[in-house]
């Protein structure tokens, strides 16, 4: 099963005194790039959180983003007045503006830590119903990445499909390539007078025109790398980097037939071939 990287979850969980929203989202990338994003409370559990998301979604550049709604039912939650005048002394320049409004403080409140509880850190409940919640938005979020990556692959094999059948057709045009290219030998070489000419030399000349113009060993070999493509696609984990590799490796000897065959026919066909190269390629990006 092919899943992408391209994905959004999320999930929203009650405690006492707040309502949490936990939202992940995330985007392809070489690396594993993972940023949280969450109230001073939780900081100590930033290192756990981090463990719960590179287990479930492996690589990708991901966004966890922890928002705290206080419901009013705790009386112990303080504003950090501190706080909240730093926020609007770095927001007037933006503003322009020299005293802070009703909207301007409601906009500020909504920032992180802004209120507090005095806590230094949550009990162990509040970090169980935490990460429940986590473990639920990062379940939203592989469903949503498998459904992109059954997208993903159903395109992929139908541009492989678009290759192989290019690769028919060059199979095809190259049969009458070298029948009208042995047709012209023959014609020239019985123009020429023996007498005139070195007959070894000219084996060997022959004989390394012909192999320039030879592609079996390229077709044989891109037959292959279809195989082995539409193969990794089937294989579980993490196969974009592998996918990447095939498809590089299918371009050069794409490449390398139409370089070598020296005919309009398969010419075109190479155009095609390289057309559904390169959109695989695209989507390979996507892929875990």
């Amino acid at each position: 099963m092919v899943q992408s990287m391209t994905g959004f979850g999320k999930a929203q969980i009650s405690i006492p005194g707040k309502n949490i929203s936990i939202e992940i989202k995330s985007l392809n990338s070489k690396q594993q790039d993972f940023s949280v994003r969450m109230p001073g409370i939780f900081k100590s559990k930033e290192m756990a959180i981090r463990k719960l998301l590179q287990k479930s979604l492996f690589r990708g550049k991901v966004e966890c983003n922890i928002n705290v709604e206080l419901t009013g039912e705790n009386a112990n939650y303080k504003v950090n007045t501190e706080l909240v005048q730093s926020y609007f002394e770095q927001l007037k320049p933006l503003l322009n503006v020299e005293d802070i409004t009703p909207e301007i403080l409601a906009t500020i409140m909504k920032m992180p830590d802004v209120m507090n509880s005095g806590k230094e850190d949550i009990n162990k409940t509040e970090w169980e119903s935490l990460e429940a919640g986590i473990k639920e938005a990062l379940k939203n979020i592989v469903g949503f990445r498998n459904d992109e990556g059954k997208s993903l692959e159903v395109d992929m094999l139908e541009r492989v499909d678009a290759i192989e059948q290019g690769l028919e057709n060059v199979k095809k045009f190259d049969e009458e390539r070298i029948d009208t290219l042995k047709a012209k030998l023959a014609a020239a070489i019985s123009e020429i007078k023996e007498d005139l000419i070195d007959k070894n030399r000219f084996e060997q000349e022959l004989i390394y025109y012909l192999e320039k113009l030879d592609i079996n060993e390229e077709k044989v070999r891109l037959s292959q790398h279809c195989k082995y493509f539409k193969e990794t696609l089937s294989i579980e984990g993490e196969k974009g980097k592998k996918l990447g590799f095939i498809s590089q490796e299918m371009g050069r000897e794409i490449n390398t037939v139409g370089s070598k065959a020296n005919d309009a026919q398969i010419q075109k066909t190479v155009v095609l071939m390289k057309d559904s190269l390169e959109k695989i390629k695209e989507q390979v990006l996507n892929v875990l």
